[in-house]
């Protein structure tokens, strides 16, 4: 099976192809057309003459379109559910509620669309100001270069296309090289919902050439990229006066103080936060603090839930773990708790690859603040647990990071919760619930090297679009 680039509304063949192989088995399961900078131009240039019917387009028929697109992935959700698990190694049952999340996420970029909205402004308010009526209105950007990652490759590709399309932008979208079947699934579906053709763009290929091409070329208005924080602040170094979106990293941190109850349902949010999709998340706990007088029941209840999860084929309903995205990032958690035990960390459960790329869930205690496993993203299925004996030092170990995407705190005391909302160094706090919590209409995005922007469908209009001001002199 040979899968060619999405230009303009028509499949086309590139001059090279790559073989993708499956995360689990191994095998080549097709091979995807890669874009050279001459076919990066093409898109671009398709984008750019499609931008004008994009932003003639009312809200109504954009908001048409993406329900429509929501309705037809609804009718396929299976075949999608099994081209995620396919490529990405995604258990079943897991890529079926990244389906279903990627129905909403477009259901609420239909319903955004007729909701874009600008302001009266009260120019009498300064000398001079006097006789006006002045308004704002939000444009459309152009075209916006989308660059996204392997491990919610519907899901994160919603999060860019949908709000862009609302807006009445156009895209020329870059899928991650580990998961472009389920971007380039899309150009029917949009094809069929009556997207005009060059409004969608979609060009596998390298970083180095066609991410290069999007982040400089004059003609592409806006950047939403979600990957590495060493990516992500190169693009933006690069990119000029272009807008910016960066979603990065982060190695999330929960705090379980001494008034939390250890229930089976918070033991399991936490176990689920932890290794769900192999902890190949962007906010997948990472960390966690818990009090000391609760440190021994937690770590005991965690390791015992943990060691119930099944690690297999991401075809069987029953898998909750499968392949990590690749060999080389199982064979880096190995080096990595290795490096860890080294230096006094005790292993509580896992900690040894179970064969090459399938790596099991792991919980690491007495950790080194310094270990690449606490103070790096992980990106896998490993967490460490560590006791506190007050807040404030539980804050302050949560804050000692490079990211601030989200944190969490289980607390029953409501003083303790707003210090923490208040206090803590990251872009959401989610009291009572574990930092992987995510809906996708909230704005979601972080500080310090976490990213730049926000996500979440309105929030990511407001950065695709430009502010207007119409000022009417009486």
């Amino acid at each position: 099976m040979i899968k060619h680039l999405y230009i303009n509304g028509q499949w086309k063949e590139a001059a090279s192809n790559m073989e993708l192989t499956s995360p689990f088995t191994g095998e080549v399961i097709a091979k995807v057309a890669q874009a050279d900078e001459a076919d990066t131009d093409e898109a671009i240039q398709a984008a750019r003459a499609a931008a004008v019917a994009m932003a003639s387009m009312p809200a109504h028929r954009r908001s048409a379109i993406l329900e429509k697109a929501a309705s037809l992935l609804e009718d396929r959700k299976e075949e999608m559910s099994r081209i995620l698990a396919l490529e990405a190694a995604k258990p079943i049952k897991t890529a079926r509620g990244e389906i279903a999340r990627t129905i909403q996420t477009y259901t609420f970029s239909a319903m955004e669309a007729c909701r874009i909205h600008g302001e009266t402004v009260p120019l009498d308010a300064a000398p001079g100001g006097e006789g006006r009526i002045a308004f704002t209105l939000r444009k459309p950007i152009g075209v916006v270069g989308a660059i996204t990652p392997f491990n919610f490759p519907f899901n994160l590709v919603a999060h860019k296309v949908g709000p862009a399309i609302a807006a009445g932008n156009t895209v020329v979208l870059k899928p991650a090289s580990q998961t472009p079947l389920s971007a380039l699934a899309l150009a029917d579906i949009f094809a069929e919902a009556g997207l005009p053709a060059g409004a969608l763009n979609i060009i596998p290929g390298k970083g180095s050439i066609v991410g290069e091409k999007l982040v400089k070329d004059p003609r592409i208005a806006a950047i939403t990229f979600t990957g590495s924080p060493d990516v992500g602040i190169a693009m933006k170094n690069k990119a000029g006066l272009k807008r910016v979106t960066l979603e990065l990293g982060s190695n999330s941190g929960l705090i379980i103080d001494d008034t939390a109850d250890i229930t089976q349902d918070l033991v399991d949010r936490c176990v689920l936060g932890a290794f769900a999709f192999s902890g190949q998340v962007c906010i997948s706990i990472q960390r966690i603090f818990v009090h000391a007088v609760k440190f021994n029941e937690f770590a005991e209840r965690f390791k015992e839930a943990t060691e119930k999860l099944i690690v297999g084929d991401p075809f069987d309903e029953h898998t909750d773990l499968s392949a990590m995205i690749s060999v080389k990032e199982a064979e880096r958690m190995q080096e990595w708790v290795d490096s860890a035990v080294a230096r006094g960390s005790v292993v509580l459960t896992g900690g040894e690859a179970i064969r090459p790329g399938v790596f099991p869930p792991t919980i690491l205690t007495n950790v080194p603040k310094q270990e690449p496993v606490s103070c790096q993203e992980v990106f896998g299925p490993i967490v460490t647990l560590s006791a506190f004996d007050t807040l404030d030092e539980a804050i302050h170990a949560v804050n000692d990071s490079r990211y601030g995407l989200q944190a969490g705190i289980y607390t029953r005391d409501i003083q303790a919760a707003m210090r923490a909302a208040e206090q803590l160094e990251v872009g959401g706090v989610m009291i009572n619930d574990f930092p992987t919590f995510r809906v996708d209409h909230m704005p979601y995005g972080g500080v310090k090297e976490s990213g730049f922007g926000r996500e979440g469908i309105k929030y990511a209009i407001e950065e695709m679009t430009e502010l207007k001001l119409i000022s009417i002199k009486l």
